[in-house]
């Protein structure tokens, strides 16, 4: 026997031992089992959405009122300003898309629709989610030390980072840096997880192109955040060293280049975006598959692609740095790259159109979701090409246009993405089925919403308006009452959309608590997680682990009555 399946062998066994009978704490506080752990990152990241929308409130507030007393806030000072917009950006990228995306989904959805018990290193696993809420605390309470939160972008571009007299927030400046490094961590122990999971766990007969997308998805991500985040952890002892300690590596009166932490940041901050893109492609491709009944179009051309993209991320981030100063031969090489990088994506997008076509599509509500991430995305992709432009960069960049496209590219990713899964997922997770009607309210009343907030942006931008502006009185150019109309209709467009959100949190808790009761298997789908009960119990398949006897995405096959064919029935 291969010391692989010895491994496998071993960890089945041990599963088991593990998975008896549990105390409160041991069950959901100190819990080792995968489903456990991925509620933990699940409501945690969402708790840390709401604040993170919160501070979004605020700031659109201060700008389309300037000086006005915010409800439940009250008058916003301008270094308040710059906390809010910095830790918002923080707080929605690196505590709400990596932990829900990343740690929540593959923990929930990797050992299930591998046909595997749990993750094979499950304290390694309890240990990844303690470390990520220690950095969510610690972030939290640097909003509370004295001069507030850490001010100086989310980016921490240095001198402006590095210099306590700069930022005015010392100390949460420090701890900002602190808890993403400890961010950091967390997700390197998962990673870890998920690719040793996938390797070694699978089920007996699933083989490699048995795998459903978003699990290839999940690891792909985990691999590109592994190989990216060395030179920025690097970077951020160097930072912190410069903020404590009075190193001056980011000083130039010192022999220290400012420039070097932009090339150390966004070597990471390149590869980072398809870290949470990945994931999010991979639920919809498995949703659109499953609700358009229809054979996932080049299942191989996708998962090479998607291999292609992943490498091509570590040639482009010095489009970041244009007006950074380098060289502009070096910025001709880098605008090809970023083109370039837009092929295999635009390909993804045009195999899942090709996947939708001649299906018998079914508009559910995660299906809905699945859709208008591919439709808001398409929109992002569509306005990085000018940004990518190192021409047209000079002009645009650190306006507005940047800002709205950066979130036509991640709110379908952290928001969007995370809806569809949840929507879809929430049967198996909860054992009910979520209301379809309020489903669809809450759809409509998020996607419609959030093009009123960013459309207006790109207009904004492209007439000159400046990003990190606290108060655009101060500038007359910029105080004009058709770009004031603008920021006032951002801002009532996110009010709306924020007050949809408790039709979502309505429609969870009513049906989580009276829902109707969900089956194995309600959508009618082919992976082996929808073979097992709703919710599944501790092992995830007691009376014995399935075998695999085709791949995930056979619906609508000449040679069945059904349009689905579950993976572990026999043929």
């Amino acid at each position: 026997m291969s010391e692989t399946a010895v491994a496998v062998e071993h960890h089945v066994d041990h599963a088991h031992d593990h998975h008896g009978s549990e105390g409160f704490l041991s069950k959901y506080v100190f819990s080792t089992d995968h489903k456990m752990i991925a509620m933990q990152y699940l409501f945690t990241g969402m708790g840390m959405a709401v604040i993170g929308g919160f501070m979004a409130y605020v700031f659109r507030m201060q700008l389309a009122f300037p000086g006005i007393s915010v409800p439940g806030f009250g008058q916003v000072s301008p270094g308040e300003y710059n906390s809010l917009v910095t830790n918002h950006g923080s707080i929605m990228i690196f505590w709400v898309a990596m932990p829900v995306l990343i740690a929540a989904f593959g923990n929930f959805c990797i050992p299930l629709m591998i046909g595997a018990d749990d993750m094979v290193f499950p304290r390694i696993n309890r240990l990844s989610y303690q470390i990520f809420l220690l950095s969510a605390v610690i972030l939290l309470l640097s909003l509370f030390v004295q001069g507030g939160g850490f001010g100086g972008a989310w980016t921490a571009y240095p001198p402006l980072s590095a210099v306590g007299n700069y930022n005015q927030t010392s100390l949460g400046a420090s701890m900002w840096l602190v808890a993403v490094a400890l961010e950091f961590v967390a997700f390197l122990l998962g990673g870890i997880n998920f690719i040793t999971t996938l390797m070694n766990s699978r089920a007996p007969g699933m083989k490699a192109y048995d795998i459903p997308m978003v699990c290839w998805m999940i690891v792909i991500a985990s691999i590109l955040f592994m190989l990216s985040v060395g030179p920025l952890i690097a970077g951020a002892v160097m930072l912190l060293f410069d903020q404590t300690i009075g190193t001056g590596f980011y000083d130039p009166a010192r022999g220290g280049d400012p420039i070097l932490w932009q090339h150390l940041f966004w070597f990471f901050g390149h590869p980072e975006v398809y870290v949470v893109l990945l994931p999010a492609i991979g639920i919809t491709i498995d949703v659109i598959a499953t609700f358009a009944r229809k054979k996932v179009f080049g299942y191989k051309m996708m998962l090479y692609t998607t291999v292609a993209t992943g490498v091509l991320s570590f040639f482009v981030w010095a489009h970041h740095q244009f007006l950074a100063g380098i060289d502009p031969r070096m910025a001709n090489v880098f605008t090809i790259t970023t083109l370039l990088i837009s092929i295999p994506i635009a390909e993804l997008c045009f195999v899942i159109i090709a996947t939708l076509y001649g299906g018998s599509i079914r508009l559910t509500t995660p299906m809905l979701w699945a859709l208008a991430f591919m439709a808001e995305f398409l929109i992002g992709g569509v306005t990085g090409i000018f940004l990518g432009a190192s021409g047209a960069d000079i002009y645009f960049h650190d306006t507005y246009f940047v800002l709205a496209h950066f979130h036509y590219t991640f709110y379908p990713i952290a928001i969007i993405g995370t809806f569809c899964a949840f929507t879809y997922w929430f049967p198996k997770m909860f054992g009910k089925m979520m209301n379809d009607t309020l489903g669809k309210i809450h759809f409509w009343g998020t996607i419609i919403p959030f093009n009123i907030i960013f459309i207006p942006l790109f207009v904004l931008g492209m007439g000159g308006q400046h990003r990190r502006i606290y108060n655009y009185e101060h500038f007359p150019e910029l105080a004009g009452e058709g770009m004031y109309q603008l920021r006032e209709l951002a801002t009532y467009a996110l009010l709306v959309m924020l007050a949809f959100q408790l039709v979502f949190f309505y429609n969870c808790i009513s049906s989580w608590i009276r829902g109707k009761k969900a089956g194995k298997n309600p959508w009618e789908s082919n992976t082996l997680e929808w073979t097992t009960e709703s919710p599944p119990p501790h092992g995830n398949w007691p009376e014995g682990l399935p075998n695999v006897y085709r791949g995930p995405y056979e619906y609508a096959h000449p040679d069945r009555e059904q349009d689905y064919w579950p993976q572990n029935e026999p043929t």
